[in-house]
């Protein structure tokens, strides 16, 4: 899986989640929820669960279009927002899933694309997107989406974000850009000086994993450090006795017990900061 430089093509014999076939069927056809890791795991599955969200468009001030998925829950709400970011990959049909989980827990879920629609399946195509990134645009980009959330008509105002590998390190820099409720990290690249967290208005949720040899405990020590510079006190880091990417049900360092640890952890933690 997915580093800061490059992804990790090796195997894993460990099963990864899997729904039975009859549950398989009963989810395709809406009439079952099955838990997230067996959604991602499944290329169909997390298809299907992408396909309820729907695409949206705004226009950025050079009069260029962006998109993203729009995931969101059952009744009149209001409700708290989330903005996803997608790892290096793109914004593909796990990400979308993952929306729409996050709408059935009650968030209107907004997985957002910096890639302008490029999907990439291979690590050149995936380095080649990221390494295409415009960092003025996408600053404008994640501006935008959490405005127009903040704004939208059946939200409470509340907005949370949250990002996985290159979209941990995004999650950061769209809080550090504007202020928002709630930030997620998900072994996201977290160096950045103490005038630059200085901005930060959010309580920060940190994921990492012990084995990453990218995202490391001297990066993240060094945050913790920076954060308590900058007067920032409101930071949670979890450990996890695992990889990079350990949360992600399709790469070979997947962890299921962590993952699952961390979500919940995930969860909690936006309930916390977006309620209310």
């Amino acid at each position: 899986m997915c580093d800061l430089k490059s992804c990790n093509t090796s195997t894993d014999t460990r099963p990864l989640p899997k729904a039975s076939s009859e549950q398989r069927r009963q989810f395709l056809k809406g009439m079952l929820s099955l838990p997230l890791a067996v959604v991602l795991a499944d290329p169909l599955l997390a298809q299907a669960a992408g396909d309820r969200t729907q695409a949206v468009q705004r226009t950025l001030s050079g009069g260029a279009q962006v998109g993203a998925h729009l995931a969101m829950p059952k009744g009149e709400g209001p409700f708290p927002a989330v903005v996803l970011i997608h790892e290096w990959w793109g914004l593909n049909d796990q990400i979308k899933a993952v929306a729409a989980d996050l709408a059935e827990q009650g968030f209107i879920a907004l997985a957002v694309d910096l890639y302008g629609g490029g999907v990439g399946t291979t690590r050149d195509e995936a380095m080649a997107l990221k390494n295409g990134v415009n960092e003025g645009v996408a600053t404008e980009t994640m501006v935008g989406w959490i405005g127009w959330l903040r704004n939208h008509e059946r939200c409470t105002g509340k907005v949370g974000t949250l990002g996985w590998c290159f979209g941990g390190g995004w999650s950061l820099d769209a809080s550090l850009a504007v202020p928002v409720d709630a930030t997620i990290i998900y072994y996201g690249n977290v160096r950045r000086t103490p005038e630059q967290l200085a901005a930060l208005k959010s309580p920060v949720l940190g994921h990492f994993g012990t084995l990453d040899k990218s995202i490391d405990e001297a990066m993240v020590g060094s945050f913790e450090r920076a954060m308590a510079a900058a007067g920032k006190t409101d930071l949670r880091v979890h450990w996890y006795v695992a990889d990079h990417a350990f949360a992600n049900p399709t790469g070979a360092r997947y962890d299921e017990e962590n993952a699952a640890l961390a979500w919940s952890r995930s969860l909690s933690f936006l309930y916390q900061h977006l309620s209310g």
